[in-house]
């Protein structure tokens, strides 16, 4: 993966199973349609490699994938049976639509297509009356910005029942850790003044920006282990003769769940604001939109997942190291406390970490499709089993609402905790709201 690749293509992402009606198998039934789905996508390989090759070819940052949207859109458009949207709620984000015509349906999950033929037309039709529509939301900016949760904010996933995706990385893995997440842009104000001649009359925003990093660095000691915070000065001054009366850091908060976000955010800003009280700064706290949610597990899903996975050769990780360590964030998190749905990693045949030059080039070889075309059968046996089995369906669906209703409740908690709270921070407030915004 390039700096921020087009969600949707190189990790398999964007595949949302639509209005879910289920169909009626026998044990070998099944396993017989899964063998042809698997040879439906080995058919598709060379014309997705080719697909998948394009977008990794035109590196495109967040909201920016115009090149990326173009081809994917026009690669949908020329196939029969799908409607696509192009420009789906935002300039750089496409839907397309499949709905199935009596014997067959078609699932497509990027990069490689899921052609799953449930039997002869005649045998479809008297055995699995139904109807299974299939979406590919081509979804930006994951990383940098929520597309997710831009698209999820405009209705996009609405009646929408199960969600798959998958992400690259050093080993295949039905689930890991991940944290939500919220980026914080913090900026302070002072007084230019020469710094050799007239210092005093300065107000050194730079020693504010020294000062906040600082106290964060500091603040480790008392964070949880699983508690994440990344920071840089991007603005630090224009000369070193001039005392800077501008400065301005960017951090990256985050832990295992938005409850917990909520007391990190709490314990940063008490850095922010004592860094501009000492130096005699004034400060703003800038929170980007929106917020990352961590991943709402779903086992049913998971299990399914893995199962079909081993049946495939593929071999999942058990380094308890690299399963219980939260790693990175991603807006599909917030999807999942909307629609149930997994978000698996999986091997492309390198052991180079993420976001580094060596992966890029890796993701890029010919041996990170062949691995990519494998995750996709599981993905998609997945949600056949979810369409053939009504236990499944109704596991998958109570074991969303389950863990929601959990969160809901822990939030509720955190919110009568803080409202408690207020009284006793009335100075911090009062200190806080004297500066002017």
């Amino acid at each position: 993966r390039r700096s921020e690749r087009y969600s949707g293509v190189m990790s398999c992402r964007g595949v949302v199973v639509r209005k879910v009606h289920l169909m009626s198998f026998s044990c070998d039934e099944l396993q017989d349609v899964k063998q042809r789905l698997s040879s439906c996508i080995d058919e598709s390989t060379e014309k997705l490699r080719r697909l998948s090759e394009d977008i990794w070819s035109c590196a495109e940052l967040a909201y920016q994938e115009h090149k990326s949207h173009d081809r994917l859109v026009e690669f949908f458009t020329q196939k029969t049976g799908w409607r696509v949207n192009a420009h789906f709620k935002l300039p750089t984000a496409f839907r397309a639509t499949w709905t199935p015509a009596g014997s067959t349906y078609d699932a497509l999950d990027l990069p490689v297509q899921v052609q799953v033929r449930t039997g002869s037309a005649g045998e479809t039709r008297d055995r699995c009356n139904t109807s299974v529509p299939v979406t590919v939301l081509g979804t930006p900016a994951e990383e940098d910005g929520g597309g997710k949760i831009d698209l999820l904010n405009e209705g996009a996933f609405d009646n929408m029942d199960v969600v798959f995706m998958a992400h690259p990385l050093q080993d295949d893995a039905p689930y890991l850790p991940l944290v939500a997440e919220h980026d914080v842009i913090i900026k302070y104000h002072g007084k230019a003044s020469h710094a050799s001649a007239y210092s005093w009359e300065g107000v050194n925003a730079l020693d504010a920006a020294v000062l906040c990093y600082n106290s964060l660095s500091v603040l480790r000691q008392q964070m949880k282990p699983d508690w994440r915070v990344h920071g840089i000065i991007k603005h630090g001054g224009e000369k070193p003769n001039i005392i800077p009366a501008f400065t301005q850091l960017e951090y990256y908060l985050g832990t295992p769940s938005q409850a917990e976000l909520l007391l990190l955010k709490s314990k940063a800003e008490g850095c922010f604001r004592a860094a501009a009280e000492a130096t005699g700064c004034w400060v703003e706290v800038e929170y980007s939109r929106n917020a990352f949610d961590n991943i709402l597990r779903n086992k049913t899903l998971e299990d399914l997942y893995e199962n079909n996975g081993k049946a495939l050769g593929m071999e999942f990780t058990t380094d308890e190291e690299v399963l219980n360590n939260a790693s990175g964030s991603t807006d599909f998190g917030n999807v999942t406390f909307v629609v149930p749905g997994i978000h698996p990693y999986f091997y492309i045949g390198s052991k180079a970490l993420n976001h580094t030059e060596e992966y890029t080039v890796a993701s890029g070889d010919d041996r990170a499709q062949f691995f990519t075309v494998r995750t996709a059968k599981p993905l998609a046996m997945t949600a056949l089993d979810v369409l053939s089995t009504a236990q499944i369906a109704k596991n998958t669906s109570q074991n969303a609402k389950i863990l929601n209703e959990t969160k809901l409740k822990i939030n509720l908690q955190i919110f009568n905790v803080t409202s408690k709270t207020l009284h006793s921070c009335k100075k911090y407030f009062n200190f806080f709201f004297q500066y002017p915004k």
